[in-house]
């Protein structure tokens, strides 16, 4: 699950860009770098960094590096003084409460656009009780990649401001300037659970639907290690019971940090507790999930060559 620690800068006149670009140049020798962002519009937006590592091991092994530290004292020495201590978010982990993280796949052209609607969108929410800043990080490589941070005083105050009737009518406008809706980032769960905070309560996907994702990934898992993996261990000697313990590990790790995470993001508008909830996309889902059930089975009923049962003496 990878990592992002999100750090707060006090505005400089200059050098701030220069100073981002080489801290993403020196993280990006780090095992585990994916990408870094840099929040530098003009005022009310705050000046920040976000760094980006593919597992909290990797993001904490280049926060506590001298590299780091060298690269700070540097800053410091030129007017860029930090102002926040690093906020990390992990993937499946809600943020800390009052913080909530957007990312935004803003359309090829419309950057300007996107950004006067994120301006008017701070003009409002800086208008409601407990509102404290905003960042909008840029990727350094993709100027069409964005991910906004916005803190409120407590998660109640926050919930207030997403539950207004002021964002609902601002939102259209920021949906027609990206090439997808946007995301809320750290919420969902190895094994297809998406968590939301609405309205000052955490609400996760429905049991049921976790239950129906699951069976998708692990039927064709477990038949395919079958077909693959238990002649491989058969055939070298390996008992059955040691055969069957090597053939779940496998299977749990595989769907642990690959299918399921992969698999969850293609079904996160239905897993979503909230606009999952909607019948009409409801629907759709299961229908969705029920066709691909069809399908898996179809393929090792019919494919002789899939059938794992034709390969054991």
């Amino acid at each position: 699950m990878s990592a992002t620690a999100i750090t707060g800068y006090h505005r400089t006149s200059s050098g701030f860009r220069a100073w981002v670009e080489r801290a993403a140049e020196t993280a990006g020798r780090f095992d585990g770098y994916l990408s870094c962002g840099i929040s530098d519009q003009p005022e009310p937006v705050s000046h920040g960094v976000s760094v980006t590592f593919e597992s909290a091991d990797d993001l904490h092994r280049w926060l506590e590096s001298s590299d780091r530290r060298d690269l700070e004292r540097s800053a410091a020495a030129t007017g860029i003084l930090a102002q926040t201590s690093d906020l990390v978010l992990v993937d499946g982990v809600l943020p800390p409460p009052g913080i909530g993280v957007y990312d935004h796949a803003v359309v090829v052209g419309k950057e300007n656009e996107f950004l006067r609607t994120q301006r008017h969108l701070i003009d409002l929410s800086s208008r409601f009780s407990g509102y404290e800043s905003v960042m909008l990080l840029r990727s350094v490589t993709d100027s069409t990649q964005w991910k906004s941070v916005l803190r409120f005083r407590t998660e109640q105050q926050l919930a207030v401001w997403m539950a207004s009737p002021e964002r609902a009518a601002a939102l259209p406008k920021l949906r027609a300037e990206l090439a997808e809706d946007f995301t809320e980032t750290t919420r969902s769960t190895p094994f297809g659970t998406i968590l939301r905070t609405e309205n000052g309560q955490t609400r996760a996907t429905p049991n049921w639907k976790t239950a129906m994702i699951i069976l998708l990934v692990l039927y064709p898992t477990v038949m395919t290690l079958s077909r693959f993996l238990g002649p491989l261990l058969d055939g070298i000697g390996a008992p059955p019971w040691l055969s069957m313990w090597l053939s779940q590990i496998i299977s749990v790790g595989a769907m642990t940090w690959f299918l399921m995470p992969t698999v969850t993001r293609w079904f996160r508008h239905w897993l979503d507790p909230v606009d999952g909830a909607v019948p009409r996309t409801n629907f759709r889902g299961v229908a969705a999930v029920v066709a691909v059930y069809a399908v898996t089975l179809t393929l090792f009923a019919s494919v002789k060559w899939l059938q794992f049962w034709d390969y054991f003496d």
